[in-house]
């Protein structure tokens, strides 16, 4: 199978498989999956928690490569909140993240916005932007998702 169809056939076909793909490239860390999760665009954007803008696949490849250079991220999204629509998805997801080192485990919850943009070559993120987070309150776990017709 030429590299092309491959790549197409093995990235999910939807919002929810390119994020389910991303979680787990940082939980392996696997910087071929992670990077096959993103659009192959100019203006791709990625902002870590306390980071810099990072635009572009090199700068964003490079940012992950040095944070799996320090071992792999343990991060689960929670409490997925989602606009989605024919070409377009955003995710906003509570991150419980679980920075394995060989220190050992340091844990924090970080807020994310992840964007989807369905391409000619599938779903892939176009953005993913990050910040420090709190826990959400037990009533805020709860609320039912709110849905905009």
């Amino acid at each position: 199978m030429p590299k092309a169809k491959l790549h197409a056939a093995t990235v999910g076909g939807t919002a929810d498989a390119i994020e389910s793909q991303f979680y787990e490239a940082l939980q392996t860390g696997d910087i071929e999956k992670l990077m096959r999760c993103w659009a192959d665009e100019d203006d791709i954007v990625c902002v870590h928690p306390g980071g810099p803008r990072l635009i572009g696949s090199a700068s964003i490849r490079a940012a992950f490569e040095a944070m799996f250079a320090n071992g792999t991220i343990a991060a689960r999204p929670e409490h997925v909140c989602k606009v989605e629509s024919l070409t377009s998805a955003m995710h906003n997801v509570i991150e419980r993240i679980a920075l394995l080192t060989t220190d050992g485990t340091q844990e924090a919850v970080v807020v994310a916005t992840n964007v989807y943009q369905r391409t000619a070559q599938g779903w892939r993120m176009v953005a993913h932007h990050a910040s420090p987070g709190t826990a959400p309150t037990h009533a805020e776990a709860h609320e039912a998702p709110q849905v905009l017709h």
